[in-house]
């Protein structure tokens, strides 16, 4: 028991050393309460009671309307003169430059300016800084060689920290970002931003693509009011924004829900040859869904800008040439290949450093030489994920090294770096509350790790031990059906801040594990009355779970995991993902 509540099963400490905790019982209620009213399936119920919906509110929040939900761009700050500076640009034939991050973010952001500019017959140079040789965000050399050569440079996912380049462009700057701002801004035409500090914070959750096509909207309803008459079809650009909401790992609440669930109809249409031919090389055989951008399309995109070319994704996005497409596609599927190998050199010399210099800090923390910077933030991620703690992980090059970090719920890391950059002990520093990048001198590597952790530390970091494993409720084998399953993801898509049910098939028997490639488990479960379930563990053998359920057929268990459909030549059955087991 911890906190007045009973461990969910008796499990205070699973095979991965994790507390079961089940639905409260103001959660129960409420879900029996809208099974009532409402005549909906228990297993439904209960997701939106946790997500805190009323009866009233069921049929909105289950077909999320964009037409309801889309924020008026206008209620942003700079956006009417940044929409206007746009359109003035593309009336007069102007220069325009597209100044993008080297992320899917900033890729997706790129690629909607450079669509709806050549569906208006027009086109754009496309800017994408090297990450090892220029780093993030503008830098005075480029700006400057854009502002020369054009009229407008229009800078996405990035710029809002940018005083001095944005400064030597000479020419006008509109800056469409949603990192967190400083006390000032730019001198530029405009920048929207939802993470200004002078901004209340409401849309606080977009990712700068949804900037983007916030900006696209007001710039199509001020062309109107001039008497344009045929503009781009916005709706059709929603598969961009949806795919960088899931892969920038913004919460999928309000709006952000509506631009998933309503991009990924888009996507499946495959009218964007740049997706069509990253999901062929990518194996994708069924209709997408957010775990498809997130795990199988986002890594590939972002592959170039970590360690190919950096301007790959962008381009193949907005690409319109289905052979050219195929091309960049298999490029990035090879660089994400490769990217994956030294990824998997960086975890292990990275965890074991954060091993050795204890794991129960505020802060996770491990550098090395020359350690890809492409890859540290995924790095970073990994040791998160292991230890429920903030994580930072830095590439040293020379008198400086270069880092990502990663967050855990409720510890705003971001504000925190910037912090440090304002106090002088990081050459630079910024992002948003759950991932940020910074740039520190060698000598000042542990006095900045030292005053990271302090600042972590009084946000609460630090302070519980492997992660609670958040439970939905009980199910057994025979009522895991395809329905129950497709009435579940009606109230998706899951993601950050939705995360996906979790359920535990209780006291089950299992009749086959068999360890699958280098990492993953295989199993079949039963309850002894013929209905049974298989179940996969992707990266079991990287913990503690796949050795403790290999060669254990004939014992009992406790299984917890994730519901998800599995498709095998045409026929579909359900599957478990399995996350964690408990004795039985």
């Amino acid at each position: 028991m911890q906190n007045g509540r009973m461990d969910f099963l008796n499990v205070s400490a699973s095979l991965t050393g994790r507390r079961w905790v089940g639905p409260s019982v103001e959660i129960d209620r409420a879900a029996e309460a809208l099974v009532q009213a409402r005549g909906l399936d228990r297993a439904l119920a209960q997701i939106l009671a946790r997500r805190g919906v009323e009866e009233q509110e069921v049929e909105a929040f289950l077909a999320p309307s964009l037409r309801d939900l889309l924020p008026d761009p206008r209620s942003l700050r700079d956006m009417e003169p940044a929409a206007a500076r746009f359109l003035r640009a593309v009336k007069q034939r102007e220069r325009i430059a597209v100044f993008a991050d080297y992320d899917v973010d900033g890729g997706t952001s790129a690629a909607l300016l450079l669509d709806w500019l050549r569906q208006m017959g027009r086109e754009a140079t496309l800017y994408v800084p090297d990450r090892i040789d220029e780093g993030y965000g503008p830098n005075v050399p480029a700006m400057q060689e854009l502002g020369r050569a054009h009229d407008l440079i229009v800078c996405v996912d990035c710029g809002t920290l940018s005083h001095e380049p944005v400064a030597a462009a000479g020419c006008d700057v509109v800056i469409l970002d949603h990192h967190l701002g400083g006390e000032t801004l730019p001198d530029c035409v405009a920048c929207v931003n939802p993470n200004r500090q002078d901004e209340d914070g409401a849309l606080a959750h977009l990712c700068a693509a949804a900037v983007v096509f916030l900006m696209l909207v007001e710039a199509n309803r001020q062309a109107r009011e001039d008497g344009a008459q045929t503009l781009p079809d916005l709706m059709g650009m929603l598969d961009l924004v949806a795919l960088a909401t899931v892969a920038d790992v913004a919460p999928l609440i309000g709006v952000n829900r509506a631009f998933v669930r309503q991009g990924l109809v888009v996507m499946g249409r495959r009218a964007r040859p740049g997706l069509a031919a990253l999901a062929d090389v990518a194996r994708m055989d069924t209709a997408p869904s957010a775990y498809h951008l997130g795990y199988l399309l986002g890594p590939r995109i972002n592959a170039g800008g970590r360690i190919g070319k950096a301007d790959l994704g962008a381009r193949l996005l907005s690409c319109s040439d289905p052979h050219e497409a195929a091309a960049m596609a298999d490029r990035l599927n090879d660089l994400n290949a490769e990217r994956r190998e030294i990824e998997a050199a960086v975890t292990a010399a990275a965890m074991a450093q954060a091993e050795a210099r204890g794991l129960d800090a505020p802060l996770v923390w491990a550098a090395g030489e020359g350690w890809h910077p492409g890859v540290v933030g995924i790095v970073a991620s990994r040791l998160k994920e292991a230890t429920n703690r903030p994580s930072v992980v830095i590439g040293l090059d020379g008198d400086e090294g270069k880092g990502s970090g990663r967050s855990i719920a409720g510890v705003d890391l971001g504000a925190s770096i910037q912090r440090l950059a304002g106090e002088g002990l990081l050459i630079k520093g910024g992002g948003h509350k759950m991932a940020a990048g910074l740039t520190v001198a060698r000598d000042q590597l542990d006095p900045a790790m030292e005053r990271l952790a302090e600042l972590l530390a009084k946000q609460g970091a630090g302070q519980g031990g492997a992660a609670d494993l958040r439970l939905d409720g009980l199910l057994m084998p025979g009522a895991a059906t395809v329905p129950l399953v497709r009435a579940i993801e009606t109230a998706g898509p899951f993601g950050a801040g939705a995360s996906a049910p979790r359920y535990v098939f209780p006291d089950v028997t299992v009749s086959f594990a068999k360890r699958v490639g280098e990492k993953h488990l295989k199993i079949r479960f039963g309850d002894g009355l013929g209905a049974s379930l298989d179940g996969i563990a992707f990266g079991a053998f990287d913990g503690p779970l796949g050795p403790a359920l290999s060669d254990r057929a004939g014992q009992r268990f406790h299984l917890a995991g994730r519901l998800e459909i599995n498709t095998w030549q045409g026929r579909q059955s359900v599957q478990m993902r399995l996350e964690d087991a408990a004795t039985a």
